[in-house]
């Protein structure tokens, strides 16, 4: 009879261990595998320097994962990797359990939110661009013109306006560096800040990639010559800081000593125009081996280049015949 009841007992332990056994894995996996409580796709964003226990802490608030901080930090100790968080936004997606939650935040891509900066676009463009994004904080800054690469660049939200600018021109800094240590001596400029000035008068002048280095070697060989540049587009600077001017140039605009304007004097404007692309700063330190020292529009969106005054006034009197066609003039 006594053996009886200890086999009853023993069997009754054992039937207690495996339905706690069971209960211990019914919560595991109701704490860690299971579908996550939030109703849809929510964004968390993870600070520089993040601790598990204070992403734990926001996940908790946003009701986010099942449990709470404290059960997330155990089972994440217990079961889950233990890489750092990353610092950056995350998009959790839909019943994301606190396991799938875990390896995003450890291993998966943060939200790449870009912005874009055109070649040739201006400094007040670009001013204008940045605080148009919703997602940074903080005013945006007015760069010096020049000062920017153009490019496309990532942003965490909530990062500064400042701080995006300030990697723009960090770019700009670290690619000019570049292509200084690699110029030719093909064009008369003596500076890293002539050569910008030049390249955003290349940048405004063609949009055409095949034409950059042919405009820098025309315009490089006025350099060497001492003649005016003749660039439309430093006359329009000073008028619209660099912006669409909307109409044709005024005669007193063509005459306007403003330290820019190409038409009055030789040599370089004040100062770039425009901030440059790299293929147009490329462009100025390698410029095309040519005897051009005249261009006009060819009507196709590209320009006709010629060696004489002669020459250019027959592209000139072709070009205004184009026009005159098109009922332009």
């Amino acid at each position: 009879m006594r053996r009886l009841l200890l086999v009853g007992a023993a069997r009754a332990l054992i039937a207690a261990l495996i339905a706690a056994l069971l209960a211990a894995l019914v919560t595991v996996w109701m704490l860690w595998w299971s579908p996550g409580p939030k109703a849809g796709p929510h964004t968390l964003i993870v600070e520089e320097g993040s601790s598990l226990a204070s992403v734990a802490a926001q996940l908790d608030k946003q009701s986010a994962i099942p449990g709470n901080a404290t059960t997330f930090r155990a089972m994440a100790r217990l079961l889950g990797s233990s890489d750092p968080v990353q610092a950056g936004e995350f998009e959790i997606p839909r019943g994301a359990s606190a396991s799938g939650v875990l390896d995003l935040l450890q291993h998966g891509r943060p939200v790449q939110r870009l912005v874009t900066i055109a070649e040739g676009t201006p400094s007040i463009i670009v001013q204008e661009k940045l605080a148009a994004v919703p997602h940074l904080a903080g005013p945006a800054p007015l760069p010096v013109e020049g000062s920017v690469l153009p490019d496309t660049y990532g942003y965490q939200r909530g990062e500064t306006r400042a701080a995006v600018l300030a990697r723009m021109q960090a770019a700009m800094t670290k690619t000019l560096d570049q292509l200084w240590a690699k110029r030719t001596d093909k064009c008369p400029i003596t500076s890293k800040q002539e050569t910008v000035t030049l390249a955003s008068i290349v940048e405004k002048e063609t949009g055409k990639p095949s034409e950059r280095r042919t405009v820098a070697g025309v315009y490089c060989n006025r350099l060497k010559i001492g003649m005016k540049l003749d660039a439309d587009p430093t006359v329009i600077y000073p008028v619209t800081k660099g912006k669409p001017l909307g109409r044709r140039i005024l005669r007193s605009e063509l005459v306007a000593d403003t330290g820019y304007n190409t038409y009055r004097r030789p040599g370089l404007p004040a100062g770039p125009i425009a901030n440059p692309g790299r293929d147009s700063i490329a462009a100025v330190l390698d410029p095309a081996d040519t005897k051009a020292i005249y261009f006009v529009a060819d009507g196709t969106g590209g320009h006709v280049f010629a060696d004489t005054f002669e020459q250019h006034q027959a592209n000139v009197q072709r070009w205004y015949a184009i026009r005159r066609a098109r009922g332009e003039m």
